[in-house]
């Protein structure tokens, strides 16, 4: 797994979600119960907490905010943060399978 890979994936979600308003960011995803909001939520709260163990930072909770349009951009940053943080092959792959597996589920 590369850097530009992972990249790749998160710019497809990325397109996928990105002009979504909120009644749908409201609906249940079709994996589990929780809302698609809070399905990408917990992707970025992921990929941050895979930035600081690459950046061997203590983990820190990212705000859940209360407009749920900012979440692609949320998911850019914490990707942006786990790029700079030159992460291994085993974090790439598994942040890389997180977007995957949220993007199927949505």
């Amino acid at each position: 797994m590369s850097a530009a890979e992972l990249d790749k994936a998160v710019q497809l979600l990325v397109r996928q979600i990105a002009h979504w308003q909120q009644p749908r960011w409201a609906a249940v995803a079709t994996a589990g119960n929780m809302s698609r909001a809070d399905l990408v939520h917990r992707l970025v709260q992921e990929i941050a907490n895979l930035a600081a163990d690459a950046g061997a930072e203590p983990r820190r909770v990212v705000p859940r905010l209360d407009n749920d349009l900012a979440l692609p951009d949320q998911l850019r940053v914490v990707t942006a943060d786990l790029l700079a943080a030159d992460p291994g092959a085993e974090e790439l792959t598994r942040a890389a399978a997180e977007v995957t597996a949220t993007r199927s589920a949505l």
